[in-house]
């Protein structure tokens, strides 16, 4: 694969990581962009709705983004090697791989790819993601696929981590009922909106993580255009999922856990079936501030 520095095309100014045009996800799957601010639950809300996907009879593919490489533990039920690992062992003769080298089955047959990334401050976590796409379609591991799901690091800052949003159908945006997510959220909206002068990508809505209210985002999503996919409160049964090692459907059997459940399985109904793009309109910083809050 080749990168390139592509100045103009994905906004006035932009400098963005351009991915090889030939490198693609084949039509006919849905790929869908989990994106959020740090540790507001991206890899939990992945992870789970990967295997509700799965509950639908789907084949699903989760690709974690993150050079932390834990968006899949709790699928594997364990940390897996990382793509950009074992592309180092064969000095990046990635014809000497076979896919269980770098691909790992999980939860209901969920399969599982961990990026990974180069050490701090050395190279760009958008490459790695385009050689992770080089590699599956290399290996003919995209032709069956029903699902994608690419879990990403942060919120979008830089054009690396948002090269996932050049093969995504849909963006969803993991996000709390306080101040600091939603100011994230606007600044992924923003990107979102510039990718969307290229590429297919487009806003599938919001999905409201350990918040037992929403007020704030009902404001954010009247003034911008957005909607809540779904709402997940602060549920202690997510947690412990966490520290089990395992998904919400592997918990034992409870009014709170069956309520989760529902929902990730609703939320992936919707976005096969009812899902429509959205045209939304970031705010300026200020009007943020104006916005939200208590009178």
């Amino acid at each position: 694969m080749t990168s390139t520095l592509n100045r103009h095309e994905d906004g006035e100014g932009s400098v963005q990581v351009k991915q090889d045009p030939k490198v693609h996800i084949q039509e006919g799957a849905l790929v869908i962009a989990v994106y959020g601010k740090g540790g507001i639950g991206k890899s939990t809300t992945s992870s789970n709705l990967s295997a509700a996907f799965s509950k639908l009879g789907k084949k699903v593919l989760q690709i974690g983004c993150d050079p932390k490489h834990d968006s899949t533990f709790t699928l594997t039920h364990k940390m897996v090697p990382t793509v950009i690992d074992i592309l180092e062992e064969v000095d990046f003769h990635s014809e000497e791989l076979r896919p269980e080298d770098f691909m790992f089955k999980g939860y209901n047959g969920v399969q599982c790819v961990e990026s990974g990334g180069p050490p701090a401050g050395t190279g760009c976590g958008g490459y790695v993601t385009g050689q992770t796409v080089k590699l599956l379609k290399e290996h003919h591991l995209l032709e069956d696929t029903d699902v994608v799901i690419f879990d990403v690091l942060g919120d979008v800052v830089c054009g690396g981590f948002a090269a996932p949003l050049q093969h995504a159908n849909y963006c969803l945006i993991v996000t709390a009922n306080d101040f600091d997510s939603i100011f994230a959220m606007n600044r992924i909206v923003a990107a979102i909106n510039a990718k969307a002068k290229n590429y297919k990508v487009r806003l599938g809505g919001v999905v409201a993580n350990r918040s037992a209210e929403l007020d704030q985002i009902d404001k954010f999503n009247a003034r911008t255009g957005l909607r809540t996919m779904a709402h997940f409160k602060n549920v202690d049964a997510i947690r412990r999922s966490r520290l089990k090692k395992c998904t919400i459907f592997e918990m034992e059997d409870a009014e709170d856990v069956r309520e989760v459940q529902n929902e990730y399985l609703s939320l992936a109904k919707n976005m096969l079936e009812n899902v429509e793009p959205l045209e939304v309109e970031p705010l300026k910083d200020r009007e943020i501030f104006d916005l939200l809050g208590f009178d």
